[in-house]
């Protein structure tokens, strides 16, 4: 029957009806296709269908065109029509249960989290740090952490960095070198983050990853939507809350081997963005985290125009792929089409390169895992139309939903607890009154002594007094050593 089941999610009919299997969900997988193939209604498809079956989902909403999932799909002939032809009895038209995020807090409940959180890898990946930077990152870190000072928001990072400057020589000689102009470099960084809106996304309260990984009333596990429309005018701030937040899954969920089905699955859209300009380094952390996070139930699908947009390590773990047609105009495309190709298992006489050039909008080559967790072999495929709206919501409607979610006013107002900006506040305000209290005890010492000094000095009468009676005495001496001396010159 061409219906979602307990086994799997039904994405569309080639010569044999096409499903991913749940518990081969947390395997990852590629949905790609050049712009207008119809890669957005694969991701809609697939979100709806590990809802119906209890998996909470995430999902970035780049175009905005995503947060209509949560209201059902409007009658259309063409897609009634095509439901039938793929033979779908049940095709019904229905919302699913959602929740809106937004790092700026303006189309969904606030997304934030800690500095101490991000740490100093990601945050030097934010800030685009070179080594040095980064090592003096990693020094005030260890230094935070040692004295017991939390680093919560920009301020806390700002007052960090301005104390680690002042002790810098102390600092060098336990640690490492600690250059002064490295911590100008990294403050104005900051600025420019904070220019961007990167401040909204540091703070109290911090995000619960348990309210990414609800089930409603009814089973239905909810899809949460982050609204990136405005973060991609920033997309190393996108690339870097996106590896962060996969970190902290892998960080915090237990392991679970190989379950029934995902914990959670979460979607990367413009997926390429998260492996521009990165270092060797944070692309090793993006391979680990991907290679090790399944294991903890959570499968990956990224999503992007070109499959070459993925590295080939990470690209060779995406066992489920959707591929929508791509163009082959330039010699680039060419070899995108080739790599395409090349990873899929094709039938005898299948030609997969060229069908590839020739997809239809609303088709894709479909290859996922079966039986043991091999690869099936790959079909053309015609995908299935979703039950929930193709398109954005009303403001009225996001904005029900927001009143009405099941975190509703949880994240709403920022929480600024004592941390590092209020603990160096005090220390420096304490060490400004005890040298002002110091100086004003070394000029009290100081007029001390010479009102002393002053005390001893004789009077302008004592002084004339002396000087007569040292003139007189003078005068005394000297008639009575002539006197002396006469009488004895006399009595010679």
């Amino acid at each position: 029957m061409a219906k979602d089941t307990d086994a799997g999610i039904f994405i569309g009919k080639g010569e044999t009806e096409q499903h991913l299997y749940l518990k081969f969900g947390n395997r990852h997988g590629l949905i790609a296709g050049a712009t207008g193939t119809g890669k957005t209604v694969s991701l809609q498809i697939l979100a709806e269908g590990f809802s119906r079956n209890g998996v909470p989902v995430f999902m970035a909403d780049v175009k905005g065109d995503l947060s209509g999932v949560s209201q059902a799909g409007a009658e259309n002939p063409k897609l009634a029509e095509r439901a039938r032809s793929l033979g779908m009895k049940e095709y019904r038209l229905e919302g699913f249960p959602t929740m809106y995020w937004d790092l700026f807090g303006e189309q969904g409940q606030p997304v934030r989290t800690t500095i101490s959180e991000m740490g100093p890898v990601l945050l030097s990946r934010l800030l685009d740090l070179n080594e040095t930077q980064e090592g003096v990152l990693n020094i005030m870190f260890r230094v935070a952490d040692e004295q017991g000072l939390l680093l919560l928001d920009l301020k806390d990072l700002r007052s960090m960095l301005a104390w680690v400057a002042d002790q810098s020589a102390d600092l060098t000689t336990a640690y490492g070198t600690v250059r002064r102009v490295s911590v100008g470099a990294i403050q104005r960084r900051l600025l420019v983050l904070e220019e961007q809106g990167g401040d909204h996304f540091f703070g109290e309260p911090a995000l619960e990853l348990a309210d990414f990984m609800r089930t409603d009333s009814k089973g239905y596990g909810y899809i949460n939507v982050l609204a990136a429309d405005k973060l991609m005018s920033n997309p190393r701030l996108y690339a870097t809350f996106m590896l962060w937040l996969l970190s902290e899954l892998f960080e915090e969920l237990p392991e679970v081997g190989d379950p029934d089905k995902p914990r959670l699955v979460f979607f990367f859209d413009e997926a390429h963005l998260l492996f521009d300009d990165a270092p060797k380094a944070l692309l090793d952390k993006i391979e680990q985290v991907a290679r090790l996070i399944r294991s903890k139930g959570v499968g990956v699908y990224f999503i992007s125009q070109n499959p070459l947009d993925i590295p080939e390590k990470i690209l060779g773990q995406l066992g489920n792929r959707i591929q929508h047609a791509l163009r082959a105009f330039t010699p680039r495309d060419q070899r995108a089409v080739k790599s395409a190709a090349e990873t899929f298992r094709s039938g005898k006489g299948f030609d997969a390169a060229r069908a590839i050039t020739e997809l239809a909008v609303g088709e894709a080559l479909v290859s996922t895992l079966e039986g043991k967790g091999t690869p099936g072999v790959v079909q053309r495929t015609m995908i299935r139309p979703p039950s929930s709206r193709m398109g954005p919501i009303t403001p009225g409607e996001r904005a029900q939903a927001l009143k009405t979610g099941p975190v509703s006013g949880k994240y709403d107002r920022m929480i600024d607890r004592e941390s590092a900006y209020e603990v160096l506040k005090v220390r420096a305000e304490k060490a400004r009154l005890e040298a002002e209290a110091a100086a004003a005890a070394k000029q009290a010492e100081a007029r001390a002594a010479k009102e002393e000094r002053e005390s001893r000095r004789p009077t302008f009468l004592e002084s004339v007094g002396k000087s007569v009676m040292r003139s007189l005495a003078t005068s005394l001496g000297r008639q009575i050593m002539r006197g002396i001396l006469g009488s004895i010159f006399k009595g010679r």
